[in-house]
């Protein structure tokens, strides 16, 4: 088994070149009116739901996270230097999903969720003191899953499987938490999986851009469940925290996607995590049979504002898991009733084998948003306007396959 901690680093591809003063960051968010922000928050913004965000501490301190961030709630194991982000992406990722937007800060997606921050050891913490005084990646996700945060972002990847970090997941699985992970930046350099997100019960987020497109850095396969916006997200450049510069990666669609959650629950609050996970699938902008999803955008690019505009959308069934077939798993089994040690080999993942032609699977297209009645932009990830659609220099033809063997 190889240990997460030394292994584990924050899913995000790089910083892309310029720098935007903290008040000028708003208006570098495009996301914001692709998503139809200002339609969602009359009807929810997030006002109740709390997310553990899993990385390398929050700063609580930046304007727009004053007030947002529950230091009291922070379980006591992990509780060391948990407000002191070595980084300056556990803040980014927490204003993304929670920034009030004060002092021209981010505004996060979801502005009245609340951050409980848990600090983990990754490869960016040079200080190997430091390191060792700091959780390990089971131990800060099960650390998650003891607080009252009902989502949990994992912005973090790594290439090695841990037995340990999959019993993590499916824990915290099994006290009723949606678990969202970045896919990781690996798509375009071998696409080796990543864990968290490629272990059951871990929800996979892909990133796009304005255009709808994946970026070419998105690793893919089956661990891709969802997609949402990645590419150009303003984000703190350095723990100085007085510059934004935009940044790329998978984490930044995790951190949309765990707000769009927070959302939706804040809306339904007596939704069970599956029935959030499904609507946000059933939702999803996509134009290839549900039951077929993309293996670079899984089952689509989330879209909230369809789940909170609809008054009468059905959740479906509390205690049925809308991955199983992506889990492995009995559809029917109720994971909050029961937790069971994992049985997957070491170096292996649990989740069913993908396949393995790399040209499967619909890619991008971007289209207008026909049902948002304000003629909001948004993206259906299709490849309805060519035969053929370019990934990083490279072609791969719109084919509709399932990514399980």
């Amino acid at each position: 088994m190889c240990s997460v901690l030394g292994t584990l680093v924050i899913a995000a591809a790089g910083l892309a070149p310029g720098a935007a003063a903290a008040d000028d960051a708003q208006s570098k968010q495009w996301y914001l009116d692709a998503m139809g922000a200002g339609d969602i928050w009359k009807i929810s913004t997030g006002k109740g739901v709390k997310v553990a965000v899993v990385d390398t501490g929050v700063n609580p301190d930046t304007p727009s996270l004053k007030g947002q961030v529950l230091v009291d709630e922070v379980p006591k194991v992990a509780k060391y230097h948990v407000t002191q982000d070595y980084d300056g992406h556990g803040t980014s990722m927490a204003e993304i999903i929670a920034g009030t937007g004060a002092g021209g800060g981010i505004k996060g997606l979801a502005p009245q969720a609340k951050i409980i921050p848990i600090r983990v050891g990754l490869d960016q913490l040079k200080d190997q003191d430091e390191r060792a005084k700091s959780l390990t990646g089971p131990k800060a996700i099960r650390a998650a899953a003891d607080s009252d945060a009902k989502i949990i972002n994992l912005s973090i990847a790594s290439e090695y499987y841990d037995s340990e970090e999959e019993d993590a997941v499916k824990y915290a699985a099994s006290k009723g938490k949606l678990v969202f992970a970045g896919t990781g930046n690996d798509g375009d350099k071998g696409n080796k999986p990543s864990y968290p997100a490629a272990y059951p019960y871990a929800i996979g987020v892909a990133a796009i851009d304005k255009n709808g497109t994946v970026g070419k850095f998105s690793t893919y396969g089956n661990l891709a469940d969802l997609a949402a916006p990645g590419l150009d997200i303003p984000g703190w450049c350095d723990t100085s925290f007085t510059r934004y510069c935009p940044t790329q990666g998978t984490s930044n669609a995790t951190a949309i996607a765990s707000a769009s959650a927070a959302l939706i629950w804040s809306a339904h609050p007596d939704w069970t995590a599956n029935q959030v996970l499904r609507a946000l699938i059933d939702t999803a902008v996509r134009k290839w049979p549900k039951d077929e999803p993309s293996k670079y955008l899984g089952y689509g690019a989330v879209r909230p504002r369809r789940v909170l505009m609809d008054k009468d959308i059905n959740p479906g069934p509390a205690n049925r898991d809308p991955l199983a077939a992506e889990n492995g798993t009995d559809p029917d089994e109720d994971i909050t009733a029961t937790v069971t040690p994992s049985t997957a080999p070491s170096g292996a993942s649990a989740k069913p084998t993908e396949k393995t032609d790399p040209a499967s699977g619909p890619t991008a297209a971007a289209a207008k948003d026909t049902d948002s009645g304000s003629g909001t932009q948004t993206w259906v990830i299709i490849g309805a306007v060519a035969a053929v659609l370019v990934i990083g220099g490279a072609g791969f033809a719109v084919l509709r396959a399932r990514r399980n063997a």
